[in-house]
């Protein structure tokens, strides 16, 4: 299986004020997001120790759907807003080798 256009970005916010703040924004963020058909998977974890941390992974249907993800108006109030709350970004792409994964929803 390959295919898909996938990123890992890990985001370490200031404080625990700005990670609630932070987890605000992604909430709102992703009202918008659930409606986006080329976006796959859009999940948002903390690892146990680190509870500064958030760690996000992206998958989208092709790289045609994460360019629309970007350009939605939800994703870039995101990409504006986020900074305030953040000590660093680290954002690493992807290439699928292998694995399961959801289909993309069939075009009506």
């Amino acid at each position: 299986m390959t295919g898909g256009f996938a990123l890992w970005v890990r985001f370490t916010t200031l404080d625990a004020t700005a990670a609630q703040q932070f987890d605000a924004l992604v909430a709102r963020t992703l009202e918008g997001i659930r409606h986006e058909t080329g976006t796959l998977i859009y999940a948002v974890h903390t690892p146990e120790a680190e509870p500064l941390v958030r760690c996000f992974y992206e998958l989208y249907a092709d790289r045609a759907a994460f360019d629309a993800h970007e350009a939605q108006q939800h994703t870039k109030d995101m990409l504006r807003e986020r900074a305030q709350y953040l000590a660093s970004t680290e954002v690493t792409f992807l290439s699928e080798l292998t694995g399961k994964r959801p289909s993309p929803p069939a075009v009506s």
